[in-house]
């Protein structure tokens, strides 16, 4: 998609924090991060959300959660505790329609979130 934030990224015509990539994710830094540690994780290949995500093919949405445990192992905080977040839709706070990952961490992640 040509008009897509994190497709550009994963293209590299928009920079970005790249912290770890592998045959099928890219994961960056967030923005406005949300917690110490707070990156996205994405598929290269185009998904509008996480429902799409689970019909896309065999195994892509394995390769995106094992991307996020691996940006966890990375960011140092698979002991202690992380989260992983897809929003899916308006109503769920998406706003990039690019289905991504949050790897929350690095606090204490109260419950029920927002």
């Amino acid at each position: 998609m040509t008009d897509c934030l994190f497709c550009k990224i994963v293209a590299r015509e928009i920079p970005a924090d790249i912290i770890l990539e592998t045959e099928r994710a890219l994961a960056f830094r967030d923005i406005n991060p949300q917690a110490p540690t707070h990156v996205l994780v994405v598929p290269k290949s185009h998904h509008k959300n996480a429902a799409a995500l689970a019909q896309a093919d065999d195994g892509l949405a394995d390769d995106v959660l094992k991307a996020c445990h691996d940006v966890a192992l990375q960011e140092g905080v698979s002991d202690s505790g992380y989260r992983v977040v897809f929003n899916t839709g308006l109503g769920a706070g998406q706003t990039v329609f690019h289905v991504h990952a949050h790897v929350l961490g690095g606090r204490s992640l109260t419950w029920p979130p927002g």
